[in-house]
């Protein structure tokens, strides 16, 4: 997978935790906004579309003022080179993808390595995904990342880390 995260040149989106990527995975590029919602969850709004400019029209779902907020213009300030090895699961009441991401976060000219273990839910419980979650980070001595990819080489895209 290689993603590319956007911003407009003042920060409005990431200000407002949006975020929007493009992502190609294996022959299939994917325009994605991601705006917050209610417990610390994720709205996401995915085009099928091989360039950002032209998928962000129709982004009918977006939040109101998406539109005027990228009408300042895009650049490109950071993004993740990464190999994913993925499977779906159930779990008691949830359905879960399970995925290894192992690459590296780049922004700023720079690049950090990025080795994750990712549980994402699919359907299904909330409290489950967050049970299975923390027995497979017992079992395994894995930590908890609380920053998101895109949040992680933002940083490094500004320099907050080095």
């Amino acid at each position: 997978m290689e993603t590319t995260y956007y911003d407009t040149p003042s920060g409005a989106l990431s200000a407002r935790h949006y975020t929007l990527r493009r992502r190609m995975e294996n022959d299939l590029s994917v325009c994605t906004l991601k705006t917050p919602a209610g417990n610390l969850g994720r709205n996401e709004i995915e085009i099928s579309c091989a360039d950002i400019q032209a998928a962000i029209p129709r982004m009918t779902d977006a939040p109101a003022d998406f539109q005027e907020l990228v009408a300042e213009g895009l650049i490109a300030v950071c993004g993740a080179k990464f190999h994913r090895i993925a499977i779906m699961l159930k779990f008691q009441d949830c359905r879960l993808e399970l995925a290894l991401d192992s690459g590296v976060l780049t922004g700023g000219g720079k690049e950090i390595p990025l080795c994750e273990v990712e549980v994402e839910l699919k359907s299904g419980s909330t409290e489950s995904a967050d049970i299975f979650a923390l027995e497979l980070a017992t079992r395994y001595g894995l930590l908890p990342e609380t920053k998101s990819k895109f949040r992680r080489a933002l940083s490094l895209y500004k320099g907050e880390i080095v």
